[in-house]
């Protein structure tokens, strides 16, 4: 196949030859159908019709990508973490495929500089546009080679260039302490309250944990183990602290 694609890409023009080689550098290996990913490439602010009146652009590329991506995550934490529980996998898999890591590593590949988008629209505003075509990528793989290839490349252009998976493995276990060292610091009082204890069908317990800072509440979250029920309350409440000003001042304020 590669061979034939070699072999095809001589007879091609300048510009068409040089769509694969973009692609070739960012994928590291040449597109079969290389409409799939142009259309991976295309957001809708920029979309043409079809001769039928729908809307060319990526977001079903996109829609299927964000369901490949979730799965070939999870094949690999799960398969390099053997001894960690459902709950460490799910949080490790949330923060690999959050918005901000997909926005980063797009950037990162080169994203940013092949997304066709309208003119008018700013991009430094909506970065979610390059994280969105990182999915439609994964979706144009997909279609084009499986999901071997999917995974490939997730392992060999992603995750071996630009994630450590064990640094974002202790990033997430550290929250509860980030909580605690922010409270500390501010002369924050804080709580982490259980609230509910439930039995799933299958005899699994959930632990439902609020944490409570000065008497309000900032988060609550559920896990399979106390533990990992307050890491995951920590969590989500460390990043409304961070992007959510007013509720960290009102806080600051009441504690002069």
């Amino acid at each position: 196949m590669i061979a034939f694609i070699k072999r095809h890409l001589r007879l091609l023009s300048h510009a068409r030859k040089e769509s694969y080689l973009q692609l070739y550098k960012v994928l590291g290996f040449y597109p079969d159908n290389i409409a799939y990913y142009q259309l991976a490439l295309r957001h809708r602010s920029s979309t043409p019709h079809s001769a039928k009146g729908y809307m060319l652009s990526n977001e079903r590329l996109e829609f299927l990508g964000d369901a490949v991506l979730n799965s070939v995550v999870t094949d690999i934490l799960f398969n390099r973490y053997t001894h960690q529980q459902e709950g460490f996998l799910t949080n490790t898999r949330s923060k690999v495929v959050s918005r901000e890591f997909l926005n980063r590593m797009a950037i990162n590949l080169g994203l940013d500089k092949l997304v066709v988008t309208a003119r008018t629209m700013r991009h430094s505003v909506n970065r979610n546009i390059y994280g969105n075509a990182l999915e439609a990528l994964l979706g144009a793989i997909y279609l084009d080679y499986g999901y071997k290839q999917c995974k490939k490349f997730v392992e060999k252009r992603l995750f071996s260039r630009f994630v450590d998976l064990d640094s974002v493995v202790q990033d997430e276990q550290n929250y509860k302490s980030r909580i605690i060292e922010l409270c500390q610091k501010y002369r924050f009082s804080y709580e982490f309250e259980l609230v509910e204890e439930q039995m799933e069908s299958s005899n699994k317990h959930i632990f439902t944990t609020r944490l409570l800072i000065d008497g309000k509440v900032m988060a609550e979250a559920r896990g399979h183990s106390k533990k990992l029920s307050q890491q995951k309350a920590a969590y989500e409440a460390w990043h409304r602290l961070q992007n959510d000003a007013e509720t960290f001042e009102q806080l600051c304020a009441e504690t002069r």
